[in-house]
């Protein structure tokens, strides 16, 4: 009879040991679920606050007006196709207003993440800024006259409208 007793207390003790490992597991997997599901509440809010700020009405007169938090990528218009700079997002904006400014090194993606409100200690987001660089380039707002320095087009390298040379 006290072997059995036994047996059943080794069985109960078996039986607890992988319970507890079962629930480690099960408190992992639910801690990096809540991790995801944080950040994605964080992410619609800022989508919604991003969308709200599209749609409120112009700043007042004398107000200092806020940086709108980096919400979606929008699209960049080919330079050709547009009137000028205020076509382009307030990122954009920013992005080649820091160009202007940056002279003949060219702007880089660690200042340009600086320049979006990003940490530049961060890889990602440096090479996000690089990302949003070359869309300017790609579309002739830009040009990468050495790799990592991007400045406005010198005024040749614009020919604005028509062919180049003057020619029709």
């Amino acid at each position: 009879m006290r072997a059995v007793l036994e047996a059943r207390q080794k069985a109960a003790a078996v039986q607890v040991k992988q319970l507890e490992a079962e629930l480690e597991r099960v408190r992992a997997v639910l801690a990096d679920a809540e991790e995801v599901h944080r950040r994605r509440v964080i992410g619609l809010e800022q989508y919604l606050e991003a969308l709200a700020e599209e749609n409120a009405p112009a700043d007042v007169v004398g107000e200092v007006p806020r940086r709108k938090p980096v919400g979606p990528c929008r699209a960049v218009p080919h330079r050709r196709h547009a009137t000028g700079v205020t076509e382009l997002s307030p990122d954009y904006q920013a992005l080649m207003a820091a160009a202007v400014d940056a002279g003949g090194d060219g702007l880089g993606a660690r200042r340009a993440a600086v320049v979006l409100g990003w940490d530049s200690a961060s890889a990602s987001r440096v090479e996000g800024a690089r990302a949003r660089l070359k869309r300017p380039v790609e579309r002739g707002w830009l040009v990468e006259a050495k790799p990592g320095g991007f400045m406005p087009p010198a005024p040749e390298q614009d020919p604005g409208p028509g062919r180049p040379g003057g020619g029709s």
